[in-house]
């Protein structure tokens, strides 16, 4: 009994959207959604999800698309969403599995005046490039505004329908490619309330469906680009990508001057001083695979986690060999799962080392996304990805499509490790409730603020001031 109050504790403490104040919210050191102590200070620095995949209309490039923001709600103005024009958002490119970026996009974004009583979403930002210690401006863009509803769409950029304005706002990459960075319907799906309710099952969903999705109805901010494969691929023909957030950690110092005479009515020392400030960059937040710091990563270490480069992840390896999660399971499901609880040798493959003979990518251990770029989309995507014997899918990248909640249940109840009990588990949530985009950027328009439908839109319109509001 002891041990399984124990566990229990140490799971709530991991999964429990906690809030814990830090010096400031500039100073956060925390990401993805909600998971870590510290991230509900700043939002706007929140990795949520991290994609990799050939894009299955131009096999030939790579398109990543990073998360930022948890639960956007479409409605919530009148200050409504945007990057921060204080942060630098970094999608970073491991070539040689050294977990080391060789190739960086840098994104920064700037705010624009706001016109009448509604913040203006619309920001202008910029895309570096680091390569080789060589630095190149790739593009130059404005996101599409928020969507706020028809009114505003038309009134200030010229189009009720918020899609077509988001689609002008696609740019072209320097030496080839495109990007895009704006706001975009949540591609990711699960049905967090079971989830973190101490891995609660509905009665009847599992791997039968009927779970409830949360991220119905709510949007992301997104940056997206699709690369051509030529300018990353080599003979090995994989590569780790993670994401990560950073903000300048400001440092004051005062200087101290002795100033004065001694003698009669003297014999002291006045001080005079100035201030010396110095400010760096920090990173307070990283993501790569789906679900290692909710899951994984305890509480007492998640903040730490996040400030950690993946190069450094050896200090980290004991929670995947012997994955606290798989413990807490077995106790909440007796002689249900018997999920091996020692000597996971798998969980770090799929998410330290790569998997042999699918994208291994050697024995450094980090978290990185990785993906083998000579495998080519698969017609007929398999929501459970490799599992689903589908190499295209997660973990050899993340398709929008890829069911990571069910996979990384399964993979915690060690489906990799013969356990025939695994197959059952899953959130009942098996695909999201709008259907993404066939092109770039694949996640799709937001929903409208003015239909206001937080997940209940079944294609149904609305009319406000002659224009017509439609759900995806």
């Amino acid at each position: 009994m002891r041990r399984i109050v124990a566990l229990l504790g140490v799971l709530a403490a991991g999964l429990t959207l906690a809030v814990v104040r830090g010096p400031s919210p500039d100073d956060a050191e925390s990401s993805s959604h909600r998971e870590a102590p510290a991230i509900s200070e700043d939002p706007s620095a929140d990795n949520t999800d991290l994609y990799a995949f050939r894009s299955p209309d131009q096999p030939n490039m790579l398109t990543i698309v990073s998360n930022w923001i948890p639960a956007e709600d479409p409605a919530a103005g009148p200050m409504y969403y945007r990057f921060s024009n204080k942060a630098r958002y970094n999608i970073k490119i491991d070539r040689n599995g050294d977990a080391k970026a060789d190739v960086i996009y840098r994104f920064r974004f700037s705010n624009m005046k706001s016109p009448l009583f509604l913040a203006n979403t619309v920001q202008r930002y910029t895309v570096e490039r680091i390569r080789g210690g060589q630095s190149q401006i790739v593009a130059r863009g404005t996101t599409p505004p928020n969507n706020i509803g028809p009114r505003t769409n038309q009134t200030f950029y010229g189009s009720a329908d918020h899609g077509t304005i988001a689609s002008q706002r696609i740019y072209n990459l320097s030496g080839g490619g495109k990007v895009f960075a704006g706001q975009r319907e949540d591609a990711f799906f699960a049905d967090i309330g079971a989830i973190f309710d101490l891995v609660g099952f509905r009665r009847g969903t599992g791997n039968m469906g009927g779970g409830k999705d949360f991220f119905s109805g709510y949007a992301v901010h997104a940056a997206a680009l699709q690369i051509p494969i030529s300018q990353l691929d080599d003979r090995n023909h994989i590569v780790g990508i993670w994401a990560t957030t950073e903000r300048q950690e400001t440092t004051v110092r005062q200087s101290r001057t002795a100033t004065g005479t001694a003698g009669a009515g003297g014999g002291g020392a006045a001080l005079a001083g100035r201030a010396i400030v110095s400010r760096r960059w920090v990173q307070v937040s990283r993501l790569a695979n789906p679900l290692v710091n909710e899951l994984l990563i305890p509480t007492s270490d998640k903040d730490e986690w996040n400030r950690t480069n993946p190069a450094n992840e050896a200090k980290f390896a004991k929670y995947f060999r012997t994955p606290i999660l798989a413990a807490a399971i077995n106790d909440l499901y007796p002689g249900v799962v018997n999920a091996p609880e020692t000597n996971r040798d798998d969980l770090v493959a799929v998410f330290l080392t790569g998997v042999p003979g699918l994208n291994y990518t050697g024995p450094k251990l980090a978290d990185l996304l990785r993906i083998n770029l000579s495998i080519a989309p698969s017609a007929t995507p398999n929501r459970l990805g490799v599992f689903g014997g589908d190499n295209a899918g997660f973990p050899n990248g993340r398709r929008l499509e890829d069911d990571v909640i069910d996979i990384a249940e399964r993979g915690v109840a060690g489906k990799l490790k013969g356990n025939p009990n695994a197959d059952a588990l899953g959130d009942g949530v098996d695909a999201n409730d709008i259907t993404n985009l066939s092109v770039f950027p694949y996640e799709n328009h937001p929903l409208s603020g003015f239909v206001n439908s937080k997940g209940n839109c079944s294609g149904g319109t609305e009319e406000v001031s002659g224009q017509i509001a439609t759900c995806p």
